[in-house]
Formats: structure tokens, C-alpha cells, sequence
């Protein structure tokens, strides 16, 4: 009876959507008639019709390519360097995750205007500095570059959870190391990075399950262009399901697309958790 509310709740958001979408993915609906089935037509409209799909599934492969490593290092850099002790570190460390409070679509939308590749602030200061400005979004080349850019300025919520991982690392490590004369690199490699392995792999998969599921970003920065170079996967879903007024909505066919991206995130998280092992640290020993 305590966890009835828990079950119906699961059932009715999660589970019913999950099989009501997947029977919309083999219908061809608008959201205003019956739905009509059509079988597996969406699927194969989706890879061998549809010119949209392969490339905004390159645009989201590329944006999580750049966009997950660069999230790890500069987040554990960050936190590393906020787990020193200096007078500020409170501060620095409130900086760092302010911009993950901040309202999202406000702060992106700021964002679009500091890129203005013609009286953008950024542009200003590369001018000023003697250095060569960019077309920033309205590049196909910079385009997604920028779009991670954009993303990382909310790299204090890896930060946090790092600096977490960091301040649970035993001290009599450190200490011992330091007795034995170990460099700053050594310490690094040898103890610090093993025993924040876990917490590496947690946020290596929500890293990634988050970049598979990029909407706001590319939505307000670029909508998708220039040409497909930012059309990623949940923009494409959304741009068939919710098309701008004068077309008709396609909710099977987007239905049929978030099943795509569903088996990839699984894919993705499956594949991580099976080479876990290899570069995780335990301190369970075996009987």
C-alpha cells in the first residue's frame, strides 16, 4: 500500500507513454485523426526516404564527440582547482555553478548575441585583441563548436559533482605519496583518477545521455542550421511533431524517431557499463 503511489505513478508517466509511443511509431498520426497503422514504414521512410535523419544523427554523433570530453576535463579541472585551499575558494566555487541556476533559455539566448558575427561582443574583444573573428553560428564549420561552447558555460554542475568525488578521496593517500616522494602527475594518475573512477563513469554516461537529448541549444542558437550542421536528433523530433503552423504534425513519424534515440541511449549506457571493469576502481576484493 506505502508504494502504490510510486507504482501508479511509474505506470502512468513512464510506462503507458513508453508503449503508447511505440504504437504510434507504426502509425502515420497528426494528433487530430485516428491514427492510421502503417507498420514499420515510419523506420523505413526514416532510413532511406527521409534526407534529414542521417545527417542530424551525425550532428548529434559530432556534438557529443565534442561536447562529452570537453565537459569531463574542464569539470574536473574546475573541481580540482576548487578543492584547494585559498582565501576566495567559496566564492570561486559559487561563480563556477551560477550559471547552472540561471534561467537556461534567457542565458542562451544572451548567448546568441554575444556570437553576433557582426556586433557581437565576441567578435568586439577578438577585434581589439589582433586576433581573427568568426561567423560563429552562421558557419557550418563553427556552427556546432559554438553550440558546444554555449553548453559548456553550465560545466559547474560536472564541477560539483567531481569536486564531491574529490573531497571523498582518503587524505592518508596524499600524505603517503608525498612520502615517497610522488610528483604531481604521479598522484594524479595513480590515485586520484582511480578512486573517482566510479563517479568518472556516472558522469561519463550522464554526459552523454544529456548530449544525446541536446533540444534548447541548437533550437535557440541556430534552429538547426546553417544547412543540417546543428539539426540534431531532438530538434528534428520536435521540428516533425510540432512543425511551425501551415504543415501538418507527424507524430507517428517523430514517435518512430524518439524510439531511434531511445535504443541509442540504451546502446550507449549498455556498452559503457560493459567495459566498466576495465577502467574502474573497487576496493571489493575478491574471497
Amino acid at each position: 500500500m506505502f508504494i502504490a503511489p510510486a507504482i501508479i505513478g511509474f505506470t502512468v508517466f513512464v510506462v503507458y507513454p513508453l508503449i503508447r509511443s511505440f504504437y504510434l511509431s507504426l502509425t502515420r498520426y497528426n494528433g487530430l485523426t485516428d491514427p492510421v497503422f502503417v507498420g514499420l514504414g515510419n523506420f523505413r521512410r526514416l532510413f532511406t526516404v527521409d534526407p534529414a535523419f542521417w545527417p542530424s544523427l551525425r550532428a548529434t554523433g559530432y556534438l557529443v564527440l565534442l561536447y562529452v570530453p570537453l565537459s569531463l576535463v574542464l569539470g574536473l579541472a574546475l573541481a580540482m582547482f576548487c578543492n584547494q585551499r585559498f582565501a576566495g575558494v567559496r566564492l570561486v566555487r559559487t561563480l563556477a555553478y551560477l550559471p547552472v541556476v540561471l534561467p537556461a533559455i534567457a542565458t542562451i539566448t544572451l548567448w546568441k548575441f554575444i556570437m553576433n558575427p557582426q556586433v557581437g561582443l565576441l567578435n568586439t574583444i577578438l577585434e581589439r585583441l589582433h586576433l581573427p573573428t568568426s561567423l560563429w553560428l552562421q558557419s557550418p564549420a563553427m556552427s556546432m563548436p559554438s553550440v558546444v561552447l554555449v553548453m559548456l558555460w553550465g560545466v559547474g554542475g560536472t564541477m560539483i559533482i567531481f569536486l564531491a568525488a574529490l573531497q571523498a578521496v582518503p587524505t592518508e593517500l596524499y600524505e603517503a605519496a608525498r612520502v615517497d616522494g610522488a610528483g604531481s602527475a604521479s598522484v594524479f594518475f595513480r590515485i586520484t583518477l582511480p578512486m573517482i573512477s566510479p563517479i568518472m563513469l556516472l558522469q561519463v554516461i550522464l554526459q552523454t545521455t544529456a548530449a544525446l537529448q541536446t533540444f534548447n541549444q541548437p533550437k535557440i542558437l541556430t534552429n538547426g542550421g546553417p544547412g543540417f550542421s546543428t539539426n540534431v536528433l531532438m530538434l528534428s523530433i520536435y521540428n516533425n511533431g510540432f512543425p511551425n503552423l501551415g504543415r501538418i504534425p507527424q507524430l507517428g513519424y517523430a514517435s518512430a524517431q524518439v524510439w531511434v534515440l531511445f535504443i541509442l541511449i540504451i546502446a550507449v549506457i549498455a556498452l559503457t557499463a560493459k567495459f566498466t571493469s576495465l577502467w574502474t576502481y573497487s576496493d571489493n576484493t575478491p574471497d
